[in-house]
């Protein structure tokens, strides 16, 4: 296994708490084709001023993307004894889906909800600690 040295110490006191986090972008559906130049580079800029953020508190972003609009995804429901079910999208009445996602990381789970409040979204974001499974005895 590989710990980094907080990591480490946490392991000692028996607390497997994550330095990195993943955040969910749940909005309306959004088609990035209909957004205007101005529109784009606003929303842009709100995510580059997030990202300038983490690195600025010594952390780092490990991914991020934006997804493509709900009518582009596939739900894929397991099936008892037989093969998946697999059915395009949009689901059902959803109002907000995952629009996008980071994954960074924070010295503290207090950083990371401070920092993830300044991803700029028109609906709501969720922050989730990983539990990073290499690092688990």
């Amino acid at each position: 296994m590989v710990f980094t040295s907080a990591a480490r110490e946490r392991e000692k006191q028996g607390d497997i708490m994550s330095e990195e986090y993943v955040l969910l972008i749940r909005e309306p559906n959004w088609d990035p084709t209909s957004m205007t130049e101005e529109q784009w580079e606003a929303g842009m800029a709100g995510h580059r001023a997030f990202q300038d953020a983490v690195v600025a508190a010594g952390e780092k972003i490990l991914a991020s993307n934006a997804l493509q609009p709900v009518s582009a995804a596939t739900k894929i429901t397991p099936q008892d004894g037989g093969a998946p079910l697999f059915t395009d999208g949009p689901f059902g009445e959803t109002r907000e889906v995952v629009t996008g996602f980071y994954s960074f990381t924070a010295a503290t789970p207090e950083q990371a909800k401070q920092l993830a409040a300044l991803v700029p979204t028109d609906g709501w974001t969720e922050l989730y600690p990983v539990l990073v499974l290499d690092r688990v005895n």
